[in-house]
């Protein structure tokens, strides 16, 4: 009987997690659920699943938080304390799902205890990965990419050597916007941005995934998982997202993860720790069904932002750090209709141009980071209303 906690109950791979643990009940338990403002969303989890801890990031959530659970027994609390202290509890496998740079702390607090910690927290080795990989060895903890992607290049790779590797590429669907041309882009509408063909993220993660970014975003959590050069990586847009990923070998022989797109079989893989977890209701692959898989090269004319992360790869230091703290204002800006769409990549562009100076150098830890990411959020903010 393994015990997991789960960061980020309430999104979509948290509700994915749950699914899988709902219907293992033999083998796991639920230790902690951490959501980040939603009372009556992790009360309702909380009265079907028992956990030993809840927690809510929203501080201000306390009261209404404890006065749900009042006649539960289930120990609760509001904050960033609660939130380590849901972490700090005994658990085997921690589920690291908590969106954007707010997943750090947490995700990094896991990693000390050397737990088990499977990452669909990306920005966590977007914005720390140096400080990640080098704590996650300190500590002995393990890092299990839930991301489809990297899940798949990691069961692509098996046994075999990195150094036989001669390139990993990641596949993209190419979002709502694939066949758009770029002025029809320029006038989309956040609901537009938001429609992903194939997932259902979170409309900062799908918008992210409309631009592209969320592409340059993986390559980055693949260089820090794999340890390999930018150079060595690529993105190639795959609309059936059939194909997650794929390892090109020295030899040329080429091995890929297949799956339908379900997030659940990812994240089952890595709470299988090495077995294979029978998923209820899933829909096993039939490729004389799907016909054809068809690929196409990604276009950064129309899509800067996959353009912009290639250059944050490349140039490393603290420049990943300055990228997302960017993105994540400019998407937020975009979503009340501050700014166009391809005003993300602009104001994204224009932080990495002023911080490419000050942070040559990767943060040392996740303090310096989160030092970055809110000097950069400040900029940023000012940037747009100075525009």
């Amino acid at each position: 009987m393994l015990t997991v906690t789960i960061l980020g109950a309430t999104g979509s791979i948290g509700q994915s997690t749950i699914d899988l643990l709902l219907q293992h009940p033999d083998r796991f338990r639920i230790g902690g659920l951490v959501a980040g403002r939603d009372v009556e969303a992790i009360t309702r989890l909380a009265g079907n699943l028992q956990p030993d801890f809840v927690a809510l990031a929203d501080e201000s959530t306390g009261p209404a938080l404890r006065d749900a659970l009042a006649h539960t027994g289930i120990r609760n609390g509001a904050g960033e304390g609660a939130v380590l202290e849901a972490v700090a509890r005994d658990a085997d496998i921690v589920v690291a799902a908590v969106s954007g740079a707010a997943g750090l702390r947490p995700t990094h607090a896991a990693l000390k205890l050397g737990r088990t910690v499977a990452l669909a927290n990306k920005e966590s080795l977007v914005c720390a990965g140096d400080a990640f990989m080098r704590d996650a060895k300190r500590y002995g903890a393990t890092l299990l990419p839930v991301d489809s992607e990297h899940n798949a290049l990691a069961q692509a790779l098996g046994d075999g050597r990195l150094d036989d590797v001669a390139k990993m590429t990641i596949t993209a669907s190419g979002g709502p916007f694939r066949t758009w041309t770029r002025e029809r882009i320029a006038a989309a509408s956040p609901a537009e941005a938001a429609a992903h063909p194939t997932w259902s993220m979170g409309m900062k993660i799908n918008i992210d995934s409309a631009s592209l970014m969320n592409k340059g975003l993986e390559l980055i959590e693949a260089h820090h998982l794999f340890a390999l050069e930018p150079e060595r990586l690529d993105v190639i847009v795959h609309p059936q997202s059939i194909v997650h990923g794929l390892v090109y070998w020295r030899d040329g022989a080429v091995t890929a993860g297949l799956a339908m797109p379900d997030m659940r079989v990812p994240i089952a893989h890595c709470l299988g720790l090495g077995e294979r977890l029978t998923i209820a209701r899933g829909r096993h692959l039939d490729l004389a069904a799907a016909g054809s898989l068809t690929f196409e090269a990604a276009d950064e004319a129309r899509f800067p932002c996959l353009r912009i992360a290639r250059a944050a790869l490349a140039a490393g230091g603290a420049a990943p750090t300055v990228m997302n703290a960017a993105n994540e204002i400019a998407v937020a800006a975009f979503i009340k209709g501050a700014i166009g769409f391809y005003g993300i990549a602009d104001l994204v562009e224009r932080a990495c141009a002023h911080f490419a100076g000050p942070y040559r150098t990767a943060p040392a830890d996740v303090d310096e980071a989160l030092a970055i990411d809110a000097e950069v959020r400040r900029w940023s903010s000012q940037a747009l209303t100075a525009a």
